[in-house]
């Protein structure tokens, strides 16, 4: 019960975390082309990102709880290893400033954690059912929609407002951006207040299967699940936290994504956020755990390119990419590293 709890709380400092690291998915933009304070702006997005996470679900609770690591050979220290690994990534890329995702951070902690407690079993990974359709595919795939269909929205909205003056198109689209940015904000909390409900979930189905809750008294018993059904309680308390995270902002990546990146007028904010809150809404109701932070910063990019190609300051989406590319390799690598050490620590009989 003592090691449950520690994990609850790695899980919720997790969550919290996920909330000021991907603040700036929900309000770069709108902080950067300067329709509203910082301080407006995180308000809006703490209560969106609390929205959709209360409504939208649990989907992609589920694909992470379930869908890519065979349950059967989770213990709780390979949780709370999956959870260390992506706090660990997410803390350490926010201090650079760079846009990563939470989503794979855990996902490859989790891979990694799993592979270590089988002595390197690779059949525990359900690459055919989770990984490649709902993990791999999607985050090659999104940020390319997220690009070329920004680029288009762009592209249409120049042509058929050409003949406007400036000044108006500044005037409407900051009122239409509030409504964007507060889409923006509703779909990420839909998407990745997910991911630590279904590790949380994933946990309880662990300590409920090896007998870790059997003691329990009858007022804990909403400790036990039998299914990966995610629990009422689980859902309040995710989104309550995320929505704290949210609430403390994360002005590093805000000033990366908003500033540093492209320079943006309110048009190019509300056709960023607009793309990148459909295609997350898409794959929040296919139970896809996607990065909103890969799509949201490529929709940036896309729009900005329409500007001129120029206006993209490659250099800064490189070391982007880079993040990206190695956030699954090193989570994994150090979620598997922990687990062998707590192996190596304690007593398998604790460990269970």
């Amino acid at each position: 019960m003592t090691l449950f709890l520690i994990v609850l709380l790695t899980a919720l400092a997790f969550e919290y975390i996920n909330g000021f690291h991907d603040t700036a998915n929900s309000i770069a933009t709108v902080v950067s082309t300067k329709v509203l304070t910082p301080r407006q702006a995180i308000l809006l997005a703490t209560v969106m990102n609390l929205a959709g996470a209360l409504i939208m679900g649990t989907s992609v609770a589920k694909t992470i709880g379930a869908g890519i690591v065979d349950t059967s050979v989770i213990a709780m220290p390979t949780v709370l290893c999956a959870l260390l690994g992506a706090i660990f990534w997410n803390v350490f890329t926010w201090w650079l400033g760079l846009p990563s995702s939470s989503s794979h951070a855990l996902i490859g902690g989790l891979c990694g954690a799993a592979l270590a407690s089988t002595h390197g079993d690779w059949s525990v990974l359900h690459w055919a059912t989770g990984l490649w359709p709902k993990v791999v595919g999607p985050m090659l795939i999104a940020p390319c929609v997220g690009f070329v269909v920004a680029a288009i929205v762009m592209f249409t909205l120049y042509k058929a407002l050409s003949r406007v003056r400036p000044r108006f198109i500044n005037m409407i689209f900051g009122k239409l951006q509030v409504m964007s940015a507060a889409w923006m904000g509703f779909s990420h909390g839909s998407n990745d207040a997910q991911k630590t409900m279904g590790i949380v979930t994933l946990a309880l189905l662990t300590g409920t299967q090896t007998g870790a809750f059997k003691d329990l008294p009858e007022w804990l018993s909403f400790l036990r699940v039998e299914t990966m059904e995610v629990h009422t309680w689980v859902i309040i308390a995710c989104a309550l936290t995320m929505a704290a995270g949210t609430a403390a902002g994360g002005w590093r990546i805000i000033k990366t994504m908003g500033h540093k990146m492209v320079k943006l007028q309110p048009i190019n904010g509300f056709a960023a956020e607009t793309t990148a809150a459909m295609v997350i809404e898409t794959a929040t109701h296919f139970g896809v755990p996607l990065s909103t932070t890969h799509v949201i910063s490529t929709s940036i990019m896309g729009v900005g390119s329409v500007k001129r190609f120029s206006a993209v300051k490659w250099g800064i989406v490189g070391r982007i990419v880079w993040a990206w590319v190695l956030t699954i390799p090193v989570t994994g690598l150090i979620g598997y590293g922990l687990m062998r050490l707590a192996h190596l620590l304690f007593s398998f009989e604790w460990m269970a």
